[in-house]
């Protein structure tokens, strides 16, 4: 029944010989999910809260996983393309809306006969905080504990407990932690 209610509260697309795994602590509505190509694998993981969101696997030996107790907010875009390509979110992470991490630039780019825009995994470490408009690009970490501003581009690494905003995104500040509970005084 579970796997029923599942496919009518979202559009699942499924070719190849590929595996899903979606806790049943997970709450999932609204999703298109997109699986293409062999041996890849999506994992929502207990507690994992996402809504409204994109999720594409193309290509060969590819995975998109989400730890447990992270929240993805609305019309967010996730994909792992090509061959071997892994995008991870940490544990306790929280998205908000409109967040792309992407592993592909979607087309080749040549320099005469090589290849020169290779896909690349994507690391979001445990309690990480992306704000609206965040895009991660291919062969981009973003370490334990971080926040990265509103509208920011994720170019280069950003490490643990850092605050990282602009175009590229920048490390502006160090020895951070954030509370996902608001408080006022």
């Amino acid at each position: 029944m579970k796997n029923i209610l599942f496919k009518i509260r979202n559009r699942v697309r499924l070719s190849g010989t590929n595996s899903v795994s979606i806790s049943s602590g997970a709450r999932v509505r609204k999703c298109d999910i997109s699986i293409k190509g062999n041996n890849n694998r999506l994992i929502i993981k207990n507690g994992v809260n996402i809504k409204g969101s994109k999720i594409e696997i193309n290509g060969n030996n590819c995975s998109i996983i989400f730890e447990e107790n992270s929240v993805i907010g609305e019309n967010c875009y996730f994909s792992s393309r090509e061959k071997d390509t892994l995008i991870s979110i940490g544990k306790n992470s929280m998205f908000s809306r409109n967040i792309k991490l992407m592993t592909s630039d979607g087309h080749d780019i040549f320099c005469g006969d090589k290849r020169i825009n290779l896909a690349k995994n994507i690391i979001i470490g445990e309690h990480v905080w992306l704000a609206d408009s965040v895009t991660v690009l291919k062969g981009c970490n973003i370490g334990n504990g971080s926040v990265v501003g509103i509208n920011s581009l994720v170019t280069k690494d950003i490490g643990e407990n850092k605050i990282a905003a602009g175009v590229p995104a920048v490390e502006i500040k160090d020895n951070i932690h954030w509370d996902e509970e608001l408080t006022f005084s």
